[in-house]
């Protein structure tokens, strides 16, 4: 049976497909964001990031899906959430998100990503993932969150949201 709601799901046993993360450079009352050339959510606006390699922790991955991404080193990353997104098709990711104070190097379009400097009080939320509306505000003002959703394709079809960050591994493996 397909689970739709997220209280249908017993997240004390749920294990994610894969896990990944996301970084946010904030400076200036603007945010670095990207429009993703390929993969999951192409075509859409988003945070630069990825899944994480074998051995390597979540702010390991942060920093090398930005430099892949858009050529520039983030710098003073602290972790600002933790999203887990069950979709109907079986496919679930654990996504740890960054924010950053600043970065290394100006941003270039790669054949990931199109850089996209956007003022924070200007985000596209109409070309993001539909849970960005959700998170992504609390992520900019510097409150924690923990979100958990269950999608069908692009489409959220429940959420959960809370003000705390679970633990999120800086330096060790989520093994």
């Amino acid at each position: 049976m397909t689970q739709t709601t997220v209280d249908a799901i017993d997240w004390s046993s749920w294990s994610a497909t894969e896990r990944a993360t996301l970084c946010f450079v904030v400076r200036g009352g603007r945010v670095l964001l990207i429009r993703k050339k390929r993969g999951l959510g192409a075509g859409k606006i988003n945070g630069p990031g990825g899944r994480l390699e074998d051995g390597e922790s979540p702010l390991e991955c942060a920093i090398r899906e930005t430099e892949e991404e858009l050529r520039v080193s983030p710098f003073a990353l602290c972790p600002a959430g933790r999203l887990q997104f069950q979709f109907v098709d079986g496919y679930g990711i654990d996504v740890s998100v960054f924010r950053a104070a600043g970065c290394v190097g100006e941003p270039r379009e790669t054949d990931e990503a199109v850089p996209l400097w956007t003022p924070t009080d200007a985000i596209p939320y109409d070309e993001m993932w539909e849970d960005d509306r959700i998170w992504l505000p609390r992520m900019l003002a510097g409150e924690p969150f923990h979100g958990r959703f269950v999608f069908e394709e692009d489409r959220i079809l429940d959420y959960w949201m809370d003000g705390s960050i679970p633990s999120i591994p800086l330096v060790t493996s989520l093994g």
